[in-house]
């Protein structure tokens, strides 16, 4: 299985607002950069964008190691949140909805081919793959907020 390092991150222009996400793939000293954005969008869909694009570019199966800066993704995959909001019909609990269930989903079925370690980056900091994924997604929400 090929290993695969992705780093990630979301940008949003107002809360909501124009949006944006940057990814960086490695593999094998090649990287890849991706990114883009939406015009009307949250912070929390940019970064939970910037990983399921991420993992759908990937061609096959591959063992990952994600690096985002967003405790809402990390630890709603490491603590198993995600897969509870979605037994419980995308309830938080018995009063609230949980937010994003469409790209939820599809990363909890993108987590089903892809053996995924997310680790969790602290955000503008010494990290210059996190860095660098924060312009890029920064230069699409801003691009977004253009259209």
């Amino acid at each position: 299985m090929k290993k695969v390092e992705i780093y990630t991150d979301g940008a949003c222009s107002g809360n909501p607002g124009p949006g944006g996400w940057g990814s960086i793939l490695c593999y094998n000293g090649a990287k890849r950069e991706l990114s883009g954005g939406e015009a009307e969008t949250t912070n929390n869909r940019m970064e939970l964008k910037a990983v399921i694009e991420s993992l759908k570019t990937l061609k096959e199966p591959c063992g990952v190691t994600l690096y985002s800066d967003s405790n809402y993704v990390v630890r709603a995959v490491k603590e198993g949140w995600a897969l509870k909001w979605r037994e419980n019909g995308w309830m938080r609990n018995k009063k609230e909805k949980a937010l994003n269930s469409d790209l939820w989903e599809e990363l909890l079925k993108l987590l089903e081919v892809h053996k995924t370690e997310f680790v969790w980056v602290r955000g503008h900091a010494e990290n210059e793959f996190n860095n660098r994924c924060d312009a890029l997604a920064v230069a699409a929400s801003k691009q977004a907020g253009k259209k």
